[in-house]
């Protein structure tokens, strides 16, 4: 009776103590719950969004904060129908709201807007219709909207101008109508995609709007009748012509004048009568040498950031003040190098998502090739482990998995929502950089090979790092999505084990040179603290490194039909499929074992001698 009495009374003092949590976990539970109700789910994606669970914190794709507020929902890619709910305004602390890539139809709630701290609003290739709310101009700290590939109809609001956090803002692949806004966030840098909606108009689309200058040329000038008169009525005639021819000169040079001050000059170029004229790259900015000259002190080594297999990396500082990353190609000089920079950069320019890194602006003259970049303020994942001052604190746990989840966005974007999709080629560390806030972002993707759908591989030289290259790529030079698994299976080992992918250093302990037979050989050895990365200080949860050691392994199989897709690793690191998928190799690996099928070490198709180093380290960091 006594311990009832207890039990009650801490269950009022839970409940009195913190009302407010409770009310906001099942007030955002409802409005998840309804959600739900509302979407058809053939694959059973919502299964674990229970409503009698008081905190839906524990739901597969929902990630909340230290105080149990939803923050993430990520349902892209999942085979949902149906509609969404007003209901999800009430999502207050919500950052990211993915759900791209379903069969999602109905209208955009303009509750939506009630969303003040969301970053990220993703909902392409859906089938969405009806306008865009103007309440989605309240969202304050948007920096990604993507609504691309729907049947939205109306104009685009103008209450969008006014997101001065915008980055990307995709609107393309619609029924859009009306006037597109060349003022405010529209004329920063960001990325706006608006074609494909063929009643736009205005300035930046091309299209004239009915009546608007400078498209709609002045009426021709009609010289008036010669009248009879006195000398004074000559003189009002000729001052009228003279007038009138001014006007007629004057006015194409005061509306195109008018043109160029309205139009936005980071989304469009004009190109130099020296150039080719067929160059049309749309939203980047074209620099000139000379601005890239001034902003990395003459390409001075003291700004160098990085070298790599097809450049250098400048450190520089554009004249508004901004700080960017000027990757200066090395010139091949080979027949039709201007044609393949320019496909290069339409490619790059491409692929924009928060994941990885995103194209600025580019230069190109006879003997010059350069890309600029948004500067990465705290540089690499490579170098944040193995390369970082010792006043800086060490990557932790938390931080590492997010690393890891937002790099295995990006490449899943590359590889399913490119067309034609990009291979990255040369997915490691080095090559995952970090923003302010230490979220991921894949570079040196832009030298990558573009795939075709109908051409599934790549004969040509193989471009990689020693340590990272997928075993059939090293044997037959063939590239497809499963290169890239591999590859970032190694980089998830790097991040748990803050060692590198090829070290021989590790000779001297008599351990393996390679990273994944290493690791390999202390799971075997059931060593599993000393795979960790030493910096950690035991401050991480077993069961998270031994998840993330699970995906890794599944990505490095040596067969690649036998790794997963960059979709489906996204989803096992949100905790949807990973226990089922690893029963299975398990299974897989004794059957294995007892027919003597245990696959060769991959040493033995990685180099043969330390001699052949040079010849595979063939690109490097971007």
């Amino acid at each position: 009776m006594e311990r009832k009495f207890w039990g009650f009374v801490f269950f009022w003092w839970v409940l009195l103590a913190h009302p407010l949590c409770l009310v906001s976990a099942n007030m955002e539970g409802d409005a998840l719950h309804n959600l739900r109700t509302n979407l058809q789910d053939p694959n059973n994606v919502l299964q674990s969004w229970d409503p009698t669970l008081v905190n839906p914190c524990t739901w597969f794709h929902v990630t909340c904060n230290n105080d149990n507020s939803v923050i993430r929902v990520d349902l892209g890619n999942a085979a949902l129908s149906g509609q969404l709910v007003p209901q999800l305004g009430q999502l207050k602390n919500l950052q990211y709201l993915e759900l791209y890539s379903n069969n999602i139809s109905g209208p955009i709630p303009s509750d939506l807007g009630n969303l003040t701290n969301l970053v990220s609003l993703d909902l392409y290739l859906n089938r969405f219709s009806g306008p865009i709310p103007e309440s989605l101009g309240k969202l304050s700290k948007l920096r990604f909207l993507r609504l691309n590939n729907n049947s939205l109809t109306g104009p685009i609001p103008m209450s969008l101008t006014n997101v001065t956090a915008l980055q990307v803002l995709d609107l393309s692949n619609n029924r859009l109508s009306g006037v597109v806004p060349d003022n405010g966030s529209f004329s920063l840098f960001t990325p706006i995609s608006f074609t494909n909606n063929l009643d736009l108009c205005g300035p930046v689309t091309g299209h004239p709007c009915p009546g608007s200058p400078p498209f709609s040329p002045p009426p021709p000038f009609v010289p008036p009748s010669p009248i009879s008169g006195g000398n004074s009525a000559t003189g009002a005639i000729a001052g009228g012509v003279a007038a009138g021819a001014a006007l007629l000169f004057a006015a194409p040079a005061i509306a195109f004048a008018w043109w160029r001050r309205r139009k936005p000059q980071e989304f469009f170029f004009d190109v130099p009568a020296e150039e080719d004229p067929e160059v049309h790259l749309g939203q980047l900015k074209r620099f000139s040498l000379r601005e890239l000259q001034v902003a990395t002190d003459t390409f001075s080594n003291k700004n160098i950031l990085g070298r790599g297999g097809f450049g250098k990396v400048y450190k520089g500082r554009l004249a508004d003040g901004s700080l960017v990353a000027v990757k200066r190609l090395k010139e091949e000089r080979t027949p039709g190098g201007e044609l393949q920079f320019q496909t290069e950069v339409e490619m790059i320019s491409m692929a924009v998502h928060r994941n990885l890194l995103r194209l600025r602006g580019f230069c190109m003259t006879p003997t010059e090739r350069l890309l600029v970049y948004p500067y990465m303020a705290n540089g690499s994942v490579a170098s944040c482990l193995r390369e970082r001052p010792a006043h800086q604190q060490p990557l932790d746990w938390p931080t590492r998995k997010r690393i890891a989840l937002g790099s295995s966005r990006g490449l899943s974007y590359l590889h399913d929502h490119c067309d034609p999709k990009i291979i990255h080629r040369d997915v490691k560390a080095a090559n995952i950089l970090l923003d302010e806030e230490f979220e991921a972002v894949v570079g040196d993707f832009g030298l990558a090979k573009l795939m075709d759908y109908k051409d599934t591989h790549v004969t040509t030289a193989v471009r990689g790092t020693i340590g990272h290259i997928a075993p059939e790529y090293l044997s037959t030079g063939k590239s497809s999505e499963k290169t890239d698994v591999f590859g970032y299976g190694i980089m998830l080992l790097e991040l748990i084990t803050g060692q590198r992918a090829f070290d021989l250093a590790r000779l001297a302990n008599d351990d393996d040179v390679m990273l994944l037979d290493w690791v390999k050989g202390l799971l075997k050895e059931k060593k599993l603290e000393m795979l960790v990365d030493p910096d950690l200080h035991s401050n991480y949860i077993d069961a998270e490194v031994e998840q993330l050691i699970q995906v890794a392994l599944l990505c490095t199989q040596g067969f690649p039909m036998d790794r997963p897709k960059m979709s489906e690793v996204v989803r096992m690191l949100d905790g949807d499929g990973l226990a089922d998928r690893w029963d299975e190799w398990q299974k897989v690996e004794v059957l294995r074992q007892e027919v003597d099928l245990t696959p060769h070490s991959n040493s033995d198709w990685i180099v043969d001698s330390t001699e052949n180093l040079h010849a595979v380290e063939l690109s490097g960091p971007r």
